[in-house]
């Protein structure tokens, strides 16, 4: 399965495809930390307000890194799709933060 993938969805059908095997959950976790000099970027970035794009990319690479992981997992399981995906979060420790992306691997085919 490729890093972005037509076939994920956060719904449980594909409209258009029939499930024909499921693998069961698969998931994806990375855990990330910004580096002190990052810290110091984002707390500069804070005094003035807004979006902190140093925080915002950290975030948006643990995503897509815990998703292309769970892609990974399902791939490796021989499912050709994922559905019901979803994203979860946790801080671990003081600027440590877990991401996990989690579905369901399953196999399908176009219908028709």
């Amino acid at each position: 399965m490729s890093n972005t993938h037509a076939l994920t969805t956060t719904a449980f059908d594909l409209p258009g495809y029939r499930i024909t095997k499921s693998f069961g959950v698969v998931r994806g976790i990375i855990v990330r930390s910004r580096s002190i000099i990052g810290n110091f970027g984002a707390a500069i970035q804070s005094i003035f307000g807004g979006n902190i794009s140093i925080y915002t990319s950290l975030c948006e690479q643990a995503r897509q890194d815990a998703f292309q992981s769970m892609l990974t997992h399902a791939g490796e399981l021989g499912a050709n799709a994922v559905i019901g995906v979803r994203y979860d979060a946790t801080e671990i420790g003081a600027g440590i933060t877990e991401v996990l992306c989690y579905g369901t691997a399953v196999f399908v085919e176009t219908v028709g």
